[in-house]
């Protein structure tokens, strides 16, 4: 892993957010200030690719990266916010419907977020 890799994982994991490439690119610019966003782009590739960091796709966002503990994720339908949960371990119960092993899932729970949930009332 990289110099600037290191630094990459270090702040997914530090993170309380699902950050996107421009903000952990606008975070490693404080210790790095020449570094290029397409740098960043190709250590979060490579961060995913060795399992070190997941990406998480949500349909009309940008790409957000967060760290590999085990958990699931809820996405507001309306605002797209993402927000951690965790349900109990999901792969034993696959593993045995479907008579395979389970390598990974990727759980996303559509809801309505409270602050939408609110702004509807």
């Amino acid at each position: 892993m990289t110099r600037n890799g290191k630094k990459i994982l270090e702040i997914i994991n530090n993170s309380t957010e699902h950050l996107t490439a421009e903000q952990v690119f606008f975070q490693l610019r404080q210790v790095s200030p020449k570094i290029a966003l397409a740098t960043v782009y190709n250590n979060l590739n490579a961060l995913c690719e060795e399992e070190a960091i997941r990406r998480v796709s949500v349909a009309g966002c940008p790409d957000r990266y967060d760290k590999m503990k085990k958990h699931d994720h809820l996405v507001c339908s309306r605002c797209k916010a993402l927000s951690d949960i965790s349900f109990s371990d999901l792969t034993e119960s696959l593993a045995a419907q479907l008579g395979e092993p389970i390598l990974s899932y990727d759980l996303k729970v559509k809801y309505l977020c409270p602050a939408c949930r609110a702004r509807r009332q």
